[in-house]
């Protein structure tokens, strides 16, 4: 014996990602687009080809933005400008008309052609030579090894590879190994139902086919969507004992359809029968292992949020990682679950609630549903239009909500706000005096962080300022909340915001104690 340690265990890659859906795409393509190294393992051979979520948001098109891809969505997308639920006679119920543009400077909803917006991302992922998808290889083991995650994966020709990361991030869904790994427990709603979806490709126009619409028919709910140019969903949904194999007949779905759609009109070119599920996953980290998307958890259809709620698990890492990555103390991604899980949860307990009113089977219940909600449309009562509460817990001081964007100006061009500006760390006040407070120290130590100062100039004609409401967004913005400055995470999401100049350099000293030097990257 020479009594010499054994070695340290080191990292052949920075994160290693499992399964690569839009998930395990968008963290792979954020990661990239940060220079770091990613190796992605995919059991399949290519991309999945055919739709499955039918919808995102107005915030995962500003991903996209941060991507560099969002005009590269718009081909396979329809801006959807309302959703409207019938009746079984055709009364209409709820008539809701979504934002254009939404806080996030896009339009609030577009339906999408899934195969589309997957291959606009893995072509983003092959564009970073830090990145590597290894398709056909499932991983079979994950150790954990002091600061470093050892995986072992089989390919196609059954050799097993062995591979060292920083972090794994689970994005390999419900089943997943991953989430095996991380353990917990699975709360589950208890909401299962019977669904058969059926895509079309549309062979024509067909003008009267509605292209966003929930029938609240207690003899058969129907949701009608398109997903995408050219494509259309009918989703039906079943009694519980209803057979797989009488359910996904070809011959069966015509018929159900038939007041819609003929074979002249379409090819049928999909047919599932799903269980939808609400669960969340009770732990989303164990060491150096994150679990994202449906790997955590697993909502209804009935907000299209599943898909998008992956996204925005994606967004919320990459920067947490980045930091981490480059020194910063691995405790910063104890913020992760605090804040995500109770955004989930929201939309997930919406989606369940939503649901159920959607499709009672109670005929009697249904009737008094329909006098109630057509009671309301005639006296004029707008619905509510859903909004989704901020982040709390976690890297949040106050507030927590997202950043808008709108158009912005400086001397040199006119543009949106993440492309004139950049999505790092942003500390953005109302007149330059709002930084006056703030210690010269401070305002380094947050350029260390890749943080900004950029101002606007909404009380005074002769001070100079940075940038210009082009859009009529800000102003109205920091008057409604009553704010001289506010801080703003590389995700979009306030880190707080402040009344006055001492507030702020109060809040900023607070953001500060967060980020200690502990080592230098790996």
């Amino acid at each position: 014996m020479n009594g010499a340690a054994d070695p340290v265990p080191t990292a052949d890659v920075d994160v290693v990602i499992v399964g690569f859906g839009p998930t395990g795409m968008t963290l792979a393509a954020l990661l990239g687009q940060l220079g770091h190294r990613v190796l992605v393992f995919e059991r399949y051979a290519g991309l999945y080809n055919l739709p499955r979520a039918a919808a995102f948001d107005d915030e995962t098109m500003r991903t996209f933005q941060k991507l560099g891809v969002a005009e590269r969505m718009l081909p396979g997308t329809n801006i959807q400008p309302g959703y409207v639920w019938v009746n079984g006679q055709g009364d209409v119920l709820l008539d809701i008309e979504y934002d254009n543009p939404g806080r996030c400077g896009w339009p609030s909803n577009y339906m999408m052609y899934q195969p589309h917006l997957e291959s606009v991302l893995d072509a983003r992922v092959q564009e970073f030579p830090a990145v590597e998808v290894r398709r056909s290889t499932t991983v079979t083991d994950i150790r954990q090894l002091d600061d470093i995650v050892e995986l072992d994966a089989t390919g196609a020709d059954g050799a097993t590879h062995r591979v060292r990361a920083r972090f794994v991030v689970g994005c390999d869904g419900g089943n997943g190994i991953t989430r095996t790994f991380v353990g917990g427990t699975l709360d589950d709603y208890g909401f299962f139902e019977n669904w058969l979806v059926c895509d079309f490709k549309l062979r024509r126009d067909l003008p009267s086919l509605p292209s966003f619409s929930q029938v609240c028919n207690p003899d058969e709910p129907i949701a009608i969507v398109n997903i995408g140019p050219g494509h259309h969903r009918f989703s039906f949904r079943l009694e519980p004992d209803v057979r797989r194999e009488d359910a996904t007949e070809a011959e069966r779905v015509w018929r159900r359809v038939a007041d819609y759609l003929t074979p002249e009109d379409a090819d049928l070119i999909r047919i599932a029968n799903y269980t939808f599920r609400s669960a969340i996953a009770d732990t989303w980290r164990r060491g150096n292992v994150l679990l994202a998307g449906d790997a955590a958890h697993q909502m209804p259809p009935f907000l299209a949020q599943g898909m998008v709620s992956g996204i925005r698990d994606a967004r919320n890492l990459a920067w947490k990682l980045d930091l981490v990555l480059s020194g910063h103390s691995a405790e910063l991604l104890d913020s992760y679950q605090p804040e995500r899980e109770p955004h989930v949860r929201f939309i997930t307990e919406k989606a369940v609630e939503l649901g159920r009113v959607q499709t009672m089977r109670d005929k009697d219940e249904a009737r008094l549903r329909d006098e109630r909600m057509i009671a309301a449309r005639k006296a004029n009562q707008k619905p509510d239009k859903l909004r989704y509460p901020g982040l709390t817990g976690g890297l949040i001081a106050n507030h927590g909500d997202i950043f808008p964007q709108g158009l912005v100006s400086d001397s040199a061009r006119t543009a949106l706000f993440d492309d004139l500006l950049g999505t790092g760390w942003l500390l953005v006040t109302n007149g330059r005096q709002a930084v006056s407070d703030i210690a010269e120290q401070d305002l380094l130590a947050f350029a260390g962080l890749g943080g900004r100062h950029v101002s606007f100039g909404f009380d005074s004609l002769f001070d100079s300022a940075d940038l210009y409401d082009t859009g009529g967004v800000y102003a109205r913005w920091f008057t409604e909340h009553d704010s001289a400055g506010v801080i703003v995470r590389p995700d979009s999401y306030v880190y707080g915001l402040a009344p006055d100049a001492q507030e702020l350099s109060t809040l900023l000293k607070q953001l500060l104690t967060v980020f200690p030097r502990t080592h230098p990257s790996v």
